[in-house]
């Protein structure tokens, strides 16, 4: 698998020169699986350029699935710039969350209309299938790949996704937290022997207590977790807006690695070919 990171902040974009290195925009990953599948996790703004590299690159018509972990702005705001839904020949599945009374696909199209952009969802071209799951179930994407989905803890809910190719696994645990002082159990279960887990880092420890309400984690619960679900690897993301990149890289990522060495700051760019065999080729 072909993990690539295309925006790994939280609640706003913020692009400006303290958040060069890490990126600006808010989540987005892809996946490439062995038999050539596309899962995109989340549509926050870096879907954008995503979209733009697969429209330039692509040899045919592009197949995807985008699993949405939660419908809060910053992971759907960039869908209505995401180019390959303009285009009658490509098919994308989504992929998300089951709620009372809010069908995914209407909260989608809520965001696509007037007087927020000058076309709605209706003229969107592309073969779209809205597809709504729950805890515990899981789905087959090709013929090598399957995504496991668990409930998080995150106000108005959210989905960790599991995604198994061909014997390698992926993790993605954003906008969660976790019990006081302990690790969420559903978590543990998602993540267990993966060989990555992408975890929601939003505050720094003393953060997560002043704003416990707000459904995030602190890069310590980040690595409890990876601990307790003995994952190879943890890579932390969703960052708040003022995490600058001297912070992330000077204070938080050593405090991480005293704990949990097999740690890294996930970046916009970065490309991680799983399994990973050491450290430096997810850092450099």
């Amino acid at each position: 698998m072909l993990v690539r990171f295309w925006g790994v902040r939280g609640t706003i974009p913020v692009p400006g020169p303290e958040t060069l290195r890490m990126g600006g925009n808010t989540a987005c990953v892809t996946i490439q699986t062995s038999d050539q599948q596309i899962v995109i996790l989340d549509a926050g703004s870096g879907i954008r350029r995503l979209g733009r590299d697969l429209m330039r690159n692509r040899s045919r018509r592009i197949v995807g699935t985008l699993l949405i972990s939660h419908t809060h702005w910053d992971h759907i705001q960039g869908f209505p710039y995401f180019e390959p839904v303009f285009e009658r020949n490509n098919r994308i599945v989504i992929v998300g969350q089951r709620r009372v009374e809010q069908r995914l696909e209407e909260v989608l199209a809520r965001q696509i209309v007037e007087p927020f952009l000058p076309f709605d969802y209706k003229t969107l071209s592309a073969d779209l299938h809205v597809k709504e799951v729950d805890d515990g179930e899981t789905i087959v994407i090709g013929d090598e790949t399957l995504v496991r989905v668990a409930a998080l803890n995150h106000p108005g809910g959210s989905l960790g996704f599991r995604i198994e190719n061909n014997g390698a696994s992926v993790a993605y645990c954003t906008d969660t937290t976790h019990p006081d002082g302990g690790v969420e159990p559903s978590i543990v279960r998602l993540a267990q022997d993966a060989d990555l887990l992408i975890h929601d880092a939003f505050f720094t420890p003393e953060g997560r207590q002043e704003f416990a309400s707000w459904g995030h984690s602190s890069w310590l619960e980040a690595v409890r977790a990876a601990q307790a679900a003995n994952v190879r690897f943890l890579g932390l993301f969703h960052y708040a807006p003022d995490a600058t990149d001297e912070q992330l890289e000077q204070e938080i990522l050593p405090q991480a690695r005293d704990l949990f060495p097999n740690t890294f700051l996930t970046r916009e760019g970065m490309a991680i070919e799983i399994p990973m065999a050491i450290l430096e080729e997810a850092t450099g």
